[in-house]
């Protein structure tokens, strides 16, 4: 079915879209479009989408919007957007009174006609996923980028060629309630995270095993060998599984030995490149693209994979070299709204850093990061909403001597001030908040931007 002709069949029903952001706004129009009976949901106020709020009621819908956006939610098709869960009462009596819960990524998975190549985890899914589509570039194929990164898919897919290839990353908001897999599916790894919105870590893990759970025979999932649950999910696979492991040398998959990276093929291991070959920093990037090539085996050649590892320079927000002044180093890795994120982040370097960290809980522990600190850390600027709890499991981890100086501030400039003003030549400067932006910031992008500005204005 294109998706032209799922429009066709649902043109006698009644369609709900809760959420009128940037992944909604073209399904939106399509709906529209093709006269489909269709009522706009959003938590924001008229005035907050006032340009969208008029285009969406000239072209036909009804609109519901403000805090009451949910109520008396009656429709036979409901699109949710990732950001509203489908536990939320009001979408849970819905589907109760009959209505079909779908999304516009779920959508786009039954209606694409090229092969799939889909990405989760809890860190590393936009630079995995980017270098997928930078590997299948280089190779010659035409690539389409879409899910968390991207622009929405859905509405193009029309127009794409049964010999292209769309590349998604897939979050556990958007995967909770998929019905179906990609043709490939990779993990990352998985960490507790996102704990402030799931009931718990089952959940987060169930929720991620989707991406894997509706493959057949021909299907391939890329697991991460050296992640427990991660490597547990190879009983749900029902094709071909590969792993990827920089501790272990794997029968089947992509792993590494010393310096060299080696592709095993029925326990026949084939050099791929030496892992200094990776212009990106950090064990962790060593691991994203083992994951990369996994996926993308049978597909690209090894001379391509070369190539790309020594020229790909990474993703905004993840340890992004903003610039060097004075001989002092300044890093975004914004991304990090994780401790085991920001961990990654501090191993990357082979010094310690001066760490900028805080921002919104997700209701994880920093137990672990703060033991890290203590080790990989020479200064600690903390500032936001968790400030006062990660210095408190930084003072109460093993080894602390309360040699490490940590500096608390109100605002993030002034943070960033403190971080320059501290750092002497040669030193690292590493804005990696183990946190969400959500105290300040829209997004982690806007936090990110942000960090960026005020360090080029730095003097």
């Amino acid at each position: 079915m294109t998706f032209r002709e799922y429009l066709c069949a649902i043109k006698d029903k009644r369609v709900a879209v809760v959420g009128a952001g940037i992944s909604n706004t073209p399904l939106i129009e399509s709906l529209l479009e093709a006269g489909v009976d269709t009522t706009v949901c959003d938590k924001r106020s008229r005035e907050d989408i006032s340009e969208s709020a008029a285009y969406f009621e000239s072209h036909g819908a009804r609109l519901r919007l403000g805090e009451d956006y949910l109520y008396k939610l009656d429709a036979d098709i409901i699109f949710r957007t990732p950001g509203i869960m489908p536990t939320n009462p009001a979408l849970i009596k819905a589907i109760d009174k009959g209505a079909v819960l779908t999304s516009e990524m779920e959508v786009f998975l039954s209606v694409c006609p090229c092969k799939i190549i889909a990405v989760t985890g809890s860190d590393g899914k936009t630079t995995t996923t980017s270098i997928i589509a930078k590997l299948l570039k280089n190779e010659g194929w035409t690539v389409h980028v879409g899910g968390n990164i991207g622009t929405p898919l859905l509405t193009k897919s029309d127009s794409m060629h049964p010999d292209d290839i769309a590349v998604l990353e897939l979050s556990s908001f958007q995967l909770i309630t998929m019905r179906q897999s990609p043709d490939i599916a990779v993990v990352t790894n998985l960490a507790p995270n996102h704990l402030d919105i799931h009931r718990d870590m089952k959940e987060y893990i169930e929720a991620k095993r989707n991406i894997l759970a509706h493959q057949d025979s021909s299907g391939r999932v890329v697991l991460n060998f050296d992640n427990v649950t991660t490597r547990a999910y190879a009983d749900s696979s029902k094709g071909e599984t590969l792993f990827f492991s920089r501790r272990e040398k794997v029968r089947d998959g992509v792993y590494l030995d010393g310096s060299t990276i080696f592709d095993a093929i029925d326990g026949k291991s084939l050099e791929i490149i030496k892992s200094n070959d990776i212009y990106l920093p950090g064990v962790h990037n060593i691991e994203n693209f083992m994951a990369a090539f996994a996926a993308v085996r049978g597909l690209v050649s090894y001379s391509s994979m070369l190539e790309t590892a020594r020229a790909f320079r990474g993703v905004p927000h993840r340890i992004e070299l903003v610039r060097e002044l004075r001989g002092i180093r300044f890093y975004n890795d914004s991304i990090a709204s994780s401790p085991t994120r920001t961990i990654a982040g501090l191993r990357a370097f082979d010094q310690k850093v001066i760490l900028i960290a805080g921002g919104k809980d997700k209701g994880i522990a920093f137990d672990e990061l703060g033991a890290e600190i203590i080790s990989r850390v020479k200064t600690l600027i903390l500032t936001g909403l968790t400030a006062e709890k990660i210095r408190s499991a930084v003072v109460n981890a093993p080894g602390h001597s309360g040699n490490l100086k940590i500096i608390m501030c109100e605002d993030f400039a002034d943070a960033i001030q403190a971080a320059a003003v501290t750092a002497q030549e040669g030193d690292i400067v590493l804005l990696s908040p183990a946190c969400t932006s959500f105290d300040r910031f829209r997004n982690f992008e806007e936090r990110g931007d942000t960090f960026r500005m005020i360090v080029q204005g730095l003097e």
